[in-house]
């Protein structure tokens, strides 16, 4: 009977701790037909594209005063044309911040230009330069 006992201590003992097989089951993924597709109609040809033309307005040579005069030069330019040339004798003259590229530091001819400002950003020059530019 001892024996009896003990054998159905391990079998209750085997019973909880018996491990489930585990099975991996593949879900195949059907895909969706492949649609036909529609053929589009052939598309008109096109005209070549012409050449795009600037706009009149800023094309418009505009008056220039003195304080832009010495940097620019005197005659009437447009408005694109003064700003090219600005841009030049900042670049030549190693006058953009060297932190903070957005930013222009004035020199002598420069700071009447930007109303006594030692330093401007780029967006404001264009500010500056069309009040001096009519």
């Amino acid at each position: 009977m001892a024996m009896a006992k003990s054998r159905s201590k391990a079998k209750s003992k085997t019973k909880g701790k018996v491990k489930k097989a585990k099975t991996k089951v593949k879900a195949k993924v059907k895909k969706a037909p492949a649609k036909a597709k529609a053929k589009k109609a052939p598309k008109a040809k096109k005209a070549p594209k012409t050449k795009r033309k600037p706009n009149p307005a800023f094309m418009k040579p505009l008056k220039i005063d003195d304080t832009l005069a010495a940097i620019v030069g005197s005659d009437p330019l447009p408005r694109t044309e003064i700003t090219k040339k600005l841009w030049v004798y900042i670049k030549k003259n190693n006058l953009q911040d060297k932190v903070n590229r957005r930013n222009i530091n004035a020199d002598d001819k420069l700071r009447p230009l930007f109303d006594g400002k030692k330093q401007v950003s780029m967006f404001e020059m264009t500010k500056y330069v069309a009040k001096h530019a009519s």
